[in-house]
């Protein structure tokens, strides 16, 4: 077998090697054959073909057998790659049994191989994905509930805010995660479907036993049989890829949050370190966050390839030209990005490094004016809403002018320290006592999480 050379630099990177082994040539090609061999299988079943064609058809349909370079070649003259393997199959096929190779293929369409083929590595690409998507939930929850009552601040337009948690901070990440595992079991009815319709879609050429071969073939590849076939209406894939982009989005969204937390400004997660990773050409000092720049540049990238997808879907008639060929590329480059995007994401999670003690000074970096709201909440049951807030305004930036505490400012402003005493000051101004609601968010996201996985 002869394999073509491939830009293999950057694959282990962005890519993870199981769902590239889904894709790659031999992928591709052996999904189509394994079409054929279950073609074959059905069409025996109903009596179309003799039985004794089944095995020389099915012994043929193994990929090793087949030149890639060969095919990629006659690819650029055919227009697709079922015209050309559905050649150089009954050619394998007569070398063996002469008789066998008249059956090959009958009644189906290139684009029934290609489609077909494509959802039975579609099949596998979401068991994959499914698979670390679980995991990847597992570790969520477990990092969730570790670090549920951590405070850290709060940033809203990249500033601080009121604290929160990390706890709370990684159920949302645990949320997102949960929901994708959630619409990708329930596009899979719709998604893994048979292509079988010959070639216009009515299936004439194999007359009435079009169905009973229909049904048997569905059978045989374990895939749903659809109200008709859908050669140029896209929406299942193109439903998967919409997925697939919530996926990289959301994935996105952790790596930004972690690569934020990893600036030297915040310095509150890390990435977990290795020999070698995240290290700069020049500089001794640099701990990159690699793992988020994958997450990010996926969710970047994706959204593009889902354009294409979208744009593909207006196909001409009964088949597309170049609308379906627009497709061939894109929906594995994307089951690929997100592959490579969730291998990273569990890495980055699973041995996630966290400075409890960095985030408590930086809460503090303002003084204690990211507590404001809280002393305002409870100074306004006393003394009224506007003249609590207009009060506590005017202590901030007192606090902010002088450099000083808001505690200190707080404790020598006689409005204030009528209401509330120095205890209450100092509850009303410890993080730890204005975290809300935080620990039920988390509760409630490993309580989904635990409920799917269940």
């Amino acid at each position: 077998m002869t394999q073509r050379p491939g830009n293999q630099l950057f694959d282990a990177y962005f890519t993870a090697r199981d769902m590239r082994d889904v894709f790659c040539d031999q992928g591709r090609v052996q999904a189509m054959l394994d079409f054929e061999a279950a073609l074959a299988r059905a069409e025996a079943r109903v009596g179309l073909i003799p039985p004794s064609a089944v095995a020389p058809i099915e012994a043929a349909c193994q990929a090793g057998l087949f030149d890639f370079v060969a095919l990629g070649e006659a690819i650029a003259t055919a227009g697709n790659s079922a015209i050309p393997l559905v050649k150089a199959l009954g050619k394998q096929i007569a070398t063996k049994d002469v008789e066998a190779e008249r059956y090959v293929h009958l009644g189906a369409t290139s684009q029934d191989v290609m489609d077909s083929g494509l959802v039975l590595q579609l099949r596998r690409a979401l068991e994959l994905i499914d698979g670390d998507l679980a995991q990847l939930g597992q570790t969520l929850a477990s990092q969730a509930q570790r670090y549920v009552a951590t405070p850290l601040a709060g940033r809203t337009w990249l500033q601080h805010a009121t604290p929160v948690t990390l706890g709370m901070k990684i159920a949302g990440w645990l949320g997102a995660v949960t929901r994708s595992r959630q619409r990708l079991q329930e596009l899979k009815p719709r998604l893994l479907v048979l292509q079988f319709g010959g070639a216009s879609g009515t299936l004439a050429a194999l007359g009435e036993q079009a169905m009973p071969i229909a049904r048997a073939l569905a059978e045989e590849l374990q895939l749903n049989l659809p109200d008709q076939p859908w050669h140029t209406q896209r929406d299942r894939l193109v439903e998967f890829g919409s997925v697939l982009g919530l996926i990289a989005g959301s994935l996105g969204k952790l790596g930004r949050d972690i690569s934020l937390l990893m600036q030297t400004e915040a310095g509150e997660v890390f990435e977990p370190s290795a020999p070698g990773k995240g290290g700069s050409s020049t500089m001794p000092h640099k701990r990159n966050p690699v793992g988020a720049a994958v997450l990010i540049g996926a969710a970047t990238r994706v959204p593009g390839l889902l354009s294409t997808l979208f744009s593909a879907m207006p196909q001409e008639h009964e088949r597309s030209l170049g609308l379906w060929h627009a497709e061939w590329e894109t929906l594995p480059e994307i089951c690929c990005l997100v592959s490579g995007s969730l291998k990273q994401a569990l890495l980055v999670t699973q041995g996630l490094e966290v400075d409890a003690g960095r985030m408590a000074r930086n809460l503090d970096l303002t003084q204690g004016l990211v507590l404001a709201e809280a002393v305002s909440i409870v100074l306004a049951q006393r003394v009224g809403r506007d003249t609590a807030h207009h009060l506590l305004e005017q202590c901030c930036k007192r606090a902010v002018a002088e450099q000083r505490h808001l505690r200190a400012v707080l404790g020598d402003e006689p409005q204030v320290t009528a209401e509330l005493s120095a205890e209450e000051l100092d509850h009303l101004l410890d993080p730890a006592h204005y975290l809300g609601q935080a620990r039920t968010w988390v509760e409630r996201a490993v309580a989904e999480h635990s409920a799917l996985t269940a």
